[in-house]
């Protein structure tokens, strides 16, 4: 464990060193800033309406910056994790780690958690936002709610840092790592859930592979059912695994 956490932490300060790093915190802040504005502005012309027509005003929620805050990891993760194994083999540094007193899930494992901290900074900073609607509502956001949004966040995270960290591990090419992480996560999000109405028979098992109906139909909706959090979970571990099997073929070679 004292190993994980070191490499953690090497990887953790190692994006603070990369301009890329910061320019996904911005770009993240700059969007859901924008979102959080027209949340806010359509909420009070909305209080306006119903208040001429003298009936009470719905008050505005936290789902859509979760909800945009999960969408905009599809293209944020894979600019975070291109570099994570295949930076290690390109500036030929891979060997050093192989011969030292570190086993390959523990690398794996090591920068895959460096990463998730590096998400949840961000997570943590985009806090902000709730934190201002709810000083905008009288009784305040519903927390059930905020706290199953942010969950999944994390769960979705995890899934996609493992994802990424896999594929990384696999190339030494940080661009083709990129794209391949990318397509990996466009087909997971968007493109495995449009067979469902297609086939025949096989509608649950697509709706279950639907990366972003975990999310949006349960965790952003205030609901946190075990099988969304098994779902997530086995991606992550599906990713580490074949992340940590790349490091070991490249060992035996």
């Amino acid at each position: 464990m004292k190993t994980i956490w070191t490499i953690a932490k090497r990887e953790y300060n190692q994006y603070f060193n990369s301009p890329i790093a910061y320019v996904v915190m911005f770009m993240i802040m700059l969007v859901l800033g924008i979102i959080f504005a027209i949340v806010v502005r359509s909420s009070i012309d909305q209080a306006m309406q119903m208040q001429a027509f003298g009936a009470p005003a719905t008050a505005p929620d936290n789902s859509p910056i979760t909800g945009n805050l999960a969408f905009l990891l599809v293209f944020s993760v894979p600019a975070l994790t291109m570099r994570l194994v295949s930076d290690e083999t390109r500036m030929g540094t891979m060997e050093l780690l192989l011969t030292a007193p570190v086993r390959d899930w523990e690398l794996i494992v090591g920068k895959w958690l460096g990463a998730f901290l590096f998400i949840l900074t961000i997570a943590a900073l985009t806090l902000v936002f709730p934190l201002m609607l709810t000083f905008q509502i009288n009784n305040g956001l519903d927390p059930k709610q905020l706290i199953s949004s942010y969950l999944g966040i994390m769960f979705v995270a995890a899934a996609f840092l493992g994802m990424g960290v896999g594929i990384s591990s696999m190339f030494s090419n940080q661009i083709a790592a990129f794209f391949l992480t990318m397509a990996a996560f466009i087909f997971m999000w968007w493109m495995v859930g449009f067979p469902a109405g297609l086939v025949q028979g096989g509608t649950n098992l697509f709706q279950y592979l639907d990366m972003k109906s975990h999310f949006y139909d349960t965790f952003n909706m205030g609901k946190i059912m075990l099988s969304d959090i098994v779902y997530y979970v086995s991606l992550t571990v599906l990713g580490l695994f074949v992340g940590t099997t790349a490091v070991e073929m490249r060992r035996w070679r």
